[in-house]
């Protein structure tokens, strides 16, 4: 597995606030198109599911599947994408190998999805989180998607992403991430319309060169949820 292929994939990372705008409307089509206009490979989605009864999706199914799109199959649920809001979006090419919902330590209801994915014969895995508003359960979190990815197998290169709820890249829960780790600020995305806060982040093990990164800041974009997404484009040298 170390023979690397030169794979270079970008990644996006987005809190879609179940679907609910700047102009509290409830518009999934708006946040389809948004995901147009990002046109990553690998998208992390953050409460894309209701929180009460059947969990339902905010993105209607039919609308992903017209989409260059395919949801990674962690939902426990029938109409849920998603686990505890936690979804995730790859494109059609890319093979999924395994997918699982992880539980975190919360009092709230938390938790992080997986993703062992194929791409051009190079295996990759892939987290997405939304990490809990206080920073003691926030580190203990951190820890417990750290011991699921360091138990996994095969080791491979690895990507993970979503909204921490942290405010400084060095501290509290940032501080789990030992030295075969990179974290990654793409910038401010919270909230939409000014954003002042870093709580967005994509964080990879040392096999990735990160090339280009950012916040997807568009005129969709700064309606669509209260958080921007935000993306990197990573690279596995060959």
């Amino acid at each position: 597995m170390n023979k690397h292929h030169g794979v270079r994939l970008k990644f996006a990372s987005y809190n879609i606030h179940k679907a609910v705008g700047t102009d509290l409307r409830r518009d999934p089509a708006r946040i389809i198109a948004v995901l147009r206009e990002l046109d990553a490979d690998i998208i992390a989605l953050q409460e894309a599911d209701l929180r009460i009864g059947q969990r339902a999706s905010v993105l209607p199914r039919a609308l992903i599947d017209d989409t260059g799109w395919k949801v990674v199959p962690v939902a426990r649920r029938p109409r849920s994408i998603g686990w505890h809001g936690n979804a995730m979006l790859v494109r059609r090419s890319i093979e999924i190998v395994d997918a699982r919902a992880i539980h975190l330590p919360t009092l709230e209801p938390r938790g992080a999805i997986r993703a062992d994915l194929r791409c051009t014969g190079q295996y990759i895995r892939v987290f997405g989180t939304h990490l809990d508003l206080s920073g003691l359960r926030r580190r203990a979190q951190v820890k417990a998607i750290l011991a699921d990815s360091y138990g996994a197998s095969p080791a491979c290169p690895t990507v993970l992403m979503g909204d921490f709820n942290q405010w400084g890249g060095r501290t509290g829960a940032m501080q789990e991430f030992a030295q075969n780790w990179q974290v990654l600020a793409p910038g401010r995305s919270f909230p939409s319309r000014q954003p002042v806060a870093y709580f967005d982040r994509i964080v990879g093990t040392r096999d990735w060169q990160c090339g280009a990164l950012g916040v997807h800041h568009s005129a969709l974009s700064a309606r669509a949820s209260d958080h921007l997404p935000v993306w990197a484009t990573l690279k596995l040298p060959t």
